[in-house]
């Protein structure tokens, strides 16, 4: 069984995101970037996979700059097979429908039985693309996964859901999105480093499957997150209640 996971470079969870001057967009100037973090859960649940025998073969798919190469390189270290990246233009991050669609053309080359993919992106959390390429497939899907088994032609998917916790069965070829808590992703080993920069890495362009990449949204402005403001201290419950209802709560 083949397994797709499609891997994206983002700005590093542990920076401190800063928002440019002039309000168009975020600073990435001299910025970490690494893998979404919910897209290396992805890759390591893929790798497990494959080491219990279930999956014979990963594939990991990028589509943005060049510079993803590295995030490639990095899923590969951990125990990707193979890699493909989808070029688009320098710096613009193209929006969740395109990347079903460029998905989906991937996919219909590579005729994976199962695509698990993070379940959103830290840097624009649009939590989309998964569902969205399930239904340009016609797939079943399981989002928000934090246990999955692949059984009897089935990928049986424990979901993490307002009401606690799910478990429903998905008839491969099927779509999975991870959670946090499906595992904790390894660390790369040096050799294995090594090893990943000779694993094959295919490059494409977005145009080589006939895509429109085009954005149907116009970001206006981006601002920093507002202040919060500072507590008051009270000095008694009827204070407090007063202080309540002054403030419509009650």
């Amino acid at each position: 069984m083949k397994v797709l996971v499609p891997v994206k470079r983002v700005i590093d969870y542990n920076v401190k995101v800063k928002v440019k001057a002039d309000g168009s967009g975020v600073d990435l100037a001299n910025v970490k970037m690494s893998m979404n973090p919910f897209d290396e859960i992805a890759v390591e649940e893929a790798i497990r996979l494959k080491e219990s025998g279930v999956a014979t073969e990963v594939v990991v798919v990028s589509i943005g700059e060049k510079k993803s190469t590295d995030t490639l390189r990095s899923a590969m270290a951990m125990g990707a097979d193979r890699a493909i990246l989808i070029t688009t233009d320098q710096g613009v991050d193209i929006e969740p429908l395109a990347v079903a669609k460029l998905l989906k053309a991937v996919i219909d080359e590579e005729a994976p039985e199962l695509v698990i993919a993070g379940k959103q992106a830290i840097d624009n959390d649009m939590n989309a693309t998964g569902q969205m390429l399930a239904a340009l497939l016609g797939w079943g899907q399981a989002t928000f996964a934090s246990e999955l088994k692949v059984e009897d032609g089935a990928a049986v998917v424990t979901r993490e859901v307002d009401g606690g916790l799910q478990t429903i069965s998905v008839k491969l070829p099927a779509i999975v999105t991870a959670d946090l808590r499906l595992n904790e992703p390894r660390y790369a080993s040096l050799p294995n480093i090594m090893k990943a920069k000779k694993k094959p890495l295919e490059e494409k362009s977005a145009d080589d499957f006939g895509v429109d990449i085009t954005a149907r949204h116009t970001i206006v402005t981006t601002e920093e997150p507002g202040t919060r403001q500072a507590g008051i201290m009270v000095g008694s419950v009827d204070e407090l209640i007063a202080k309540l209802k002054e403030g419509g709560l009650v």
